[in-house]
């Protein structure tokens, strides 16, 4: 089988691969729930090239991310449940119900993205949902009680933290000023300090939760967004340890070896260089 710039190839790959007796025994040994890890690892890759500007990583990436689509798709099939045709009809059905404005007639067009909308749509695209569910003999979705419920609960915890905020606050659960943020996050840290004596791990990991949840909470304030933050923020420590480890190594001496005075101003050079 030849590569090629189709997806429907891939498509047929992946049926290949997962043909009993002829197929790959490893792929025809994944289910749904055992491919969530590489489905999430090759998200991560692709923001990862993303971040690194590096355009021919990017293009690979993507394409182990598409793989993954087709994937789930194809056991989906194997079910008898949807197959990737279904996939695509459903994404393009819903972009172009999404933007009206863009797909729609000339009045539509003209008279742009009407306030309400969005909501209008969404609400739809609900009913339809439950509709079909209905017709397929399925039992109807968890029933929403909350407004947080449609924030899944698998998200990074960053994000979700964010997700989670910005659901509170289209009811005015909010701060309204980003000073406040941070007064919250005094707060908050001066309650993990009372912790520290008491010994208690749990309620320290809860306060430390507390504090995260709030530092979430100030970069959405300030339209930054917490998980690009934290892997900027992790970045720069690997180039900042990496400078340390190679001028250590230039000496001839060993991280091991190395006094923590050493260390430390090799930490402050570093920081004054990447």
């Amino acid at each position: 089988m030849k590569p090629s710039r189709h997806v429907s190839r891939l498509v047929e790959i992946m049926g290949a691969l997962r043909t009993p007796v002829t197929g790959c025994p490893w792929d025809l040994e994944q289910d749904f729930r055992s491919i969530i890890p590489y489905t999430v690892e090759e998200v991560y890759e692709v923001v990862d090239a993303i971040e690194r500007g590096d355009m021919e990583n990017l293009r690979e990436e993507l394409g182990d991310l598409l793989l993954q689509v087709v994937y789930h798709a194809q056991m989906a099939s194997e079910e008898g449940a949807f197959d990737f045709a279904d996939v695509v009809e459903t994404v393009t059905t819903k972009m172009v119900r999404r933007h009206p404005h863009v797909f729609g007639d000339e009045k539509a067009r003209s008279a742009g993205m009407a306030k309400g909308a969005w909501e209008r749509i969404k609400a739809l695209e609900k009913e339809e949902r439950t509709e079909r569910r209905n017709a397929m003999g399925l039992p109807p979705p968890p029933e929403t009680i909350s407004l947080l419920d449609d924030v899944p609960a698998a998200m990074p915890p960053l994000l979700e933290a964010v997700k989670l905020q910005q659901k509170a606050s289209k009811v005015d659960f909010d701060w309204n000023d980003p000073k406040a943020v941070i007064a919250k996050i005094r707060e908050e840290l001066d309650e993990v300090e009372a912790e520290l004596d008491n010994g208690d791990k749990n309620r320290l990991q809860d306060e430390i939760g507390d504090v995260l949840f709030a530092m979430a909470n100030l970069g959405r304030h300030l339209d930054i967004d917490p998980e690009s933050a934290t892997r900027g923020t992790n970045n720069k420590f690997r180039k900042r340890f990496r400078y340390i480890e190679e001028n250590i190594s230039s000496s001839g001496e060993t991280m091991e070896s190395a006094s923590l005075e050493q260390l430390d101003a090799l930490w402050v050079e570093a920081k004054g260089k990447v």
